[in-house]
C-alpha cells in the first residue's frame, strides 16, 4: 500500500491481471457480437442476401467462440484466482455477502457510508446477474452454431440429423436444401426454437443490464471517487479510510 499525503488517500490491490484481461476481452466480444448480432436481425430491412447472412452469422459464431473461452476461463479463476476474483467475493451469498450488507445498511442509516474494495453488496447482484445471462449467451449461441450454419461444437451431429443419409452428410450446407430431409429438418428447427427464442430475449435483457451497470458504474465513480474505472486498467482503488473488505 501506498500513501497519498496530499489527499490522505491510501492504494488497495484488488483486481489482478487476469480479471482485468477477462473484463475488457469481454467488452470488445460483447460490442462485436451485439453489433453484428444487430444486422442480423435486420439483414432483410437492409437488403442482405443469403450469402451476406451466413458471413455474418459465421463471423458472430467465430467472436463467439472467443467469448465462450474467456467466460469458461473466467469461471474456472473464480475457484482458483485471487480473493477478489474468486466467487465467494463476487456472488450475493453467504455470510460474507450477510456481513457487507448488515455494515452497508448500517454505514447508510448512520450517514457514514462503509467502502468496499471489492464489489459492494448491491454490484455483488448485478455481477452475479450479468455472469447468469452472459452463460445462457454462451450455452445457447453454441447450439445456434450448429443448428444455424452447422459450425462447431454441434454442427457436425446436426448436419447428421438433417442428411438424407450418411452418404449427403458432406452436402448439407447452410441455407441449401441439398442432401436435407425435410422431416428430419423441421424435427431440428423444432428443437432449435427454445434456443432461438431464449438468445433473442437474453439479448435484450443483457443490453438494459449492462446500460444498468454501466450507469452504476458511473454514479458510483462520481460520488466516491474511489478510482472504480481506473481500477480495470491498474488493479487498484484508493481509499481514505480502510474498505471493509480490504485484509
Amino acid at each position: 500500500m501506498t500513501n497519498s499525503t496530499s489527499q490522505q488517500l491510501t492504494s488497495y490491490p484488488v483486481w489482478d491481471k487476469t480479471v482485468r484481461i477477462f473484463h475488457w476481452l469481454n467488452v470488445m466480444c460483447i460490442l462485436g457480437l451485439i453489433a453484428i448480432g444487430v444486422v442480423i436481425l435486420n439483414a432483410k430491412a437492409l437488403g442482405i442476401p443469403s450469402d451476406g447472412k451466413i458471413l455474418l452469422k459465421t463471423v458472430h459464431v467465430y467472436i463467439g467462440y472467443i467469448f465462450v473461452l474467456n467466460l469458461t476461463w473466467r469461471i474456472i479463476w473464480g475457484f482458483i484466482g485471487s480473493r477478489y476474483a474468486r466467487w465467494s467475493a463476487i456472488l450475493p451469498f453467504g455470510s460474507g455477502y450477510k456481513a457487507q450488507l448488515s455494515a452497508m445498511v448500517t454505514g447508510a442509516k448512520s450517514g457514514k457510508p462503509v467502502g468496499f474494495l471489492g464489489h459492494n453488496p448491491i454490484a455483488r447482484l448485478m455481477v452475479a446477474l450479468l455472469f447468469l445471462l452472459l452463460s445462457v449467451q454462451a450455452i445457447t449461441g453454441l447450439v445456434l452454431a450448429g443448428t444455424d450454419v452447422y459450425m462447431p461444437p454441434f454442427g457436425n451431429t446436426i448436419k447428421e440429423w438433417v442428411a438424407v443419409d450418411s452418404s449427403t452428410v458432406d452436402s448439407v450446407k447452410p441455407y441449401s436444401k441439398e442432401g436435407v430431409d425435410d422431416a428430419s429438418y423441421k424435427e431440428m428447427r423444432a428443437f432449435r426454437k427454445p434456443f432461438i427464442t431464449t438468445h433473442y430475449y437474453v439479448f435484450y435483457v443483457l443490453l438494459a443490464a449492462i446500460l444498468l451497470h454501466l450507469l452504476a458504474v458511473v454514479m458510483t465513480e462520481l460520488k466516491e471517487r474511489n478510482g472504480l474505472v481506473s481500477a480495470m486498467f491498474t488493479g487498484k482503488k484508493v481509499f481514505a479510510e480502510k474498505p471493509f473488505d480490504a485484509d
